[in-house]
């Protein structure tokens, strides 16, 4: 049968076929949070207690989030990508259906887009959140805005750490793939995923450091802790950490964005990282490859410029095209893509955002048409129930 969306018209060349061909036995979990609009006027509702209440007995796993605005799905653990977009359709219309129901949107949206109530109507039904609110103050805004959690396992810490390290440097990469928060306060930022940028003022956000041991990040967690830029091991926000909860490495990286074509993209290339990052040498820690002022610079430019633009290349600081980027991504990944049988939607995936354009992209087209956020949101609720 032929490929669909094969990388042979790639501006860098084609993929060459490798002989290995690894199996990839390493699971997927996906959370997403998403936001609660009124219909007819596109502000936020405080309604999750209420949505939370409708969906109790649905079946999927439903949580509250940082704020009353928001919901929050978590899957079972799957091996399949297909699996993985069964549960993530159906807790979305669990989700949309009962939203609908009470007069209210359901967004798959990385900001709210217009701006948000002030005070925010945050969720403090754990102490844990009230005095997360007490000591960080207006940082708690940035609380309103949602992402797309990757979990990759079963992955001890070790093992956790070392993939980390080896990850660090596509981080950009998939900020980039996923950048869909271009709109804040009801204006164009100039940056595609707004969200990376806002989320980096929290002291415990960003990239994580390289680490030369799993004691050293250990220590880096306990130097967090202890300092208080973190209540606990469980307000570690970097954009890639091992799960404070569970025996995986979790993305953090990526916009929340409403086609789940996105969202399992973000989970096949999570997954085939890990297993490239893991493959060799796995009992070694080694060096940083890349510079720490390189790469935040690199994640940066992805954050302003996203898919459609360029990126620097986190090895040698070159400015390259966002969309190369991810595709020498792909070329590294493919044996691994191919024995998890998910090389053929990473392609068509990435193929179609060449052809209509990443989640910020279609955003400002929406907005183009009239210079109207309400546009944006209807388009992002759309594409949300489109599912």
């Amino acid at each position: 049968m032929p490929r669909t969306g094969t990388l042979t018209h790639l501006p860098h060349g084609p993929r060459l076929p490798s002989a290995a061909s690894p199996q990839s036995t390493l699971s997927l979990g996906v959370e997403e949070e998403y936001l609660l609009l009124d219909a007819r006027t596109w502000q936020l509702v405080p309604a999750a207690p209420e949505i939370l209440a409708d969906v109790a007995d649905s079946g999927h796993a439903f949580h509250g989030e940082g704020t009353l605005y928001q919901v929050e799905t978590a899957t079972p653990v799957h091996y399949t990508l297909d699996g993985l977009r069964d549960s993530l359709t159906g807790a979305r219309r669990v989700l949309a259906t009962a939203a609908r129901a009470r007069g209210y949107r359901l967004v798959a949206s990385a900001s709210p887009v217009l701006a948000p109530p002030s005070p925010l109507a945050l969720n403090l039904d754990k102490e844990r959140r009230q005095t997360r609110r007490a000591l960080f103050g207006p940082l708690t805004d940035n609380l309103v805005q949602c992402g797309r959690h990757v979990h990759v396992g079963t992955l001890d810490k070790d093992t956790a750490v070392r993939a980390s390290n080896r990850m660090r440097p596509w981080i950009p990469t998939f900020v980039a793939l996923a950048a869909g928060s271009p709109f804040w306060n009801g204006r164009d930022t100039g940056h595609a995923s707004w969200r990376t940028v806002a989320w980096s003022s929290w002291p415990s956000a960003g990239l994580p450091p390289h680490f030369l041991s799993t004691a050293a990040y250990d220590g880096a967690v306990r130097s967090l802790v202890d300092s208080g830029a973190a209540l606990d091991d469980g307000m570690v926000y970097w954009d890639l950490r091992p799960s404070a909860t569970w025996p995986t490495l979790e993305l953090r990286a990526p916009d929340m964005s409403p086609r789940l074509d996105g969202a399992l993209l973000q989970a096949a290339l999570a997954r085939a990282l890990v297993a490239h990052a893991t493959a060799d040498d796995p009992g070694m820690i080694t060096g940083p490859t890349v510079s720490d002022r390189g790469l935040r610079l690199a994640r940066w430019r992805a954050a302003r410029d996203g898919f459609e633009g360029s990126g620097l290349d986190p090895f040698t600081g070159a400015e390259v095209p966002a969309a190369t980027l991810a595709w020498q991504l792909v070329d590294l990944l493919g044996p691994h893509l191919e024995a998890a049988g998910d090389y053929d939607h990473v392609a068509r995936t990435l193929t179609g955002m060449l052809q209509h354009g990443s989640s910020a992209a279609r955003q400002r087209a929406a907005f183009a048409r009239r210079q109207s956020p309400a546009d944006v949101l209807r388009h992002l609720a759309d594409e949300t129930e489109a599912c």
